[in-house]
């Protein structure tokens, strides 16, 4: 192609960690860019270079020009050359986490890499190579319009490891991602702790089964989705205890049930030999959306409805994630933080409350392993009947 009056010819140049040749071109924006030909030949990387350099000055697709370059390179070598697209290789990473991470995780995933797609439109379909830095601040400025700054860096961590494994399997020679930073994040505030007349209008501002999740909630300190996923299995009444496996961290506790849980657990009629759900209608949910998203909806109507936040207007009336939010910051998550207050209130030691609630940190827990089963009981013993 001409440049300025000079012909600028396509040119190949090989990585020290890399066998492969790469194409050295410029596009019809003027930009120079580098190309894997996938090849160790030298003769057969220069001619894929041109064939680069030509379908980029004449702004073919990059549907066209993969074409042009497999059948280029299948005509003097007669192997398959496989260009991956952004959506091949987006799908195909998120794919390969399956069984990998948690479920909620990879719904997660999932969730970014769908809007990702959806965002570059008919982009998607190009080469991988073709995503630059720009694009990626862009789909985070797009997305920083609507969600808080930690589910944006949540959504751009997940890009980084998706153009980081690009660059690990030398599909790209550039990662559009590396300089792309994370957005600033708000100081954070003070976590809400529910009082004890606002959890007594909770109690009756709830119906028979979300009543039943509160109470769990107060008495073991779990998140919401593992209290919805909870199945008579968990429960051993003989034992005294309350075995799990955490959605968010994998990690397995045990937990010593409260005598007030206890009372509350009698009056379920709990099966072990069954497996039955303890909450049907919650559990069904997160069976459904791998999620407890609909959930917190569903909480936030019974926290309106016991007066203690503004009742969700049927339209947005803001902008961003935060808009919808309450400002007294009260969810079904502050259960977990008031079940911490109640037990260090009792002085009961953090070590112990921390292993009774399962830490999320792997050094805290290291250091809580040593915790015995009577102190656990103990904290469980110290917390309030709530029903009383």
């Amino acid at each position: 192609m001409f440049l300025a009056g000079f012909l600028v010819m396509a040119s190949i140049w090989k990585h020290p960690e890399s066998k492969y040749w790469f194409a050295c071109i410029r596009t019809a924006e003027g930009k120079r860019t580098k190309k894997s030909t996938k090849t160790t030949d030298r003769v057969l990387a220069k001619k894929l270079a041109d064939q680069f350099e030509e379908a980029a000055s004449k702004k073919k697709t990059a549907l066209n020009t993969r074409r042009v370059i497999q059948e280029l390179h299948a005509s003097i070598t007669g192997e398959d050359l496989v260009f991956p697209s952004v959506r091949e290789h987006v799908e195909g990473w998120v794919s390969g986490k399956q069984g990998e991470v948690a479920a909620a995780t990879l719904v997660f995933y999932q969730g970014v890499a769908k809007k990702f797609l959806s965002w570059l439109g008919d982009r998607s379909k190009n080469d991988l190579a073709a995503i630059t830095e720009d694009h990626i601040k862009d789909f985070r400025l797009h997305e920083a319009e609507k969600l808080s700054a930690k589910t944006v860096n949540h959504e751009i961590k997940t890009l980084k490891m998706i153009f980081r494994e690009a660059m690990r399997r030398k599909l790209i020679t550039d990662d559009p991602t590396l300089s792309v930073k994370f957005l600033k994040r708000k100081a954070p505030t003070k976590k809400a702790v529910f009082s004890p007349e606002q959890i007594r209008r909770i109690l009756d501002a709830s119906d028979d089964e979300w009543r039943s999740m509160v109470m769990f909630a107060l008495y073991t300190g779990q998140r919401l989705i593992d209290i919805a996923s909870l199945k008579s299995s968990n429960v051993d009444l003989e034992k005294g205890v309350i075995s799990l496996t955490t959605r968010k961290t994998n990690k397995q506790l045990i937990i010593p049930i409260a005598t007030p849980l206890r009372k509350h657990i009698n009056l379920l009629k709990l099966d072990p030999a069954v497996g039955s759900a303890l909450h049907p209608r919650a559990c069904k949910i997160v069976d459904q959306q791998g999620k407890s998203g609909h959930l917190s909806n569903q909480f936030s109507s019974i926290l309106a409805k016991a007066g203690l936040r503004k009742k969700k207007p049927h339209r947005k009336t803001g902008v961003g994630k935060g808009s919808g939010r309450d400002e007294s910051g009260l969810s079904f998550h502050s259960f977990r933080h008031t079940a911490v207050t109640r037990l260090k209130e009792a002085g009961v030691p953090e070590a112990v409350v921390m292993e009774l609630i399962g830490h999320d940190s792997e050094q805290m827990s290291a250091l809580y392993t040593n915790v015995g089963e009577d102190a656990l009981k103990k904290a469980s013993e110290s917390m309030h009947d709530w029903e009383s």
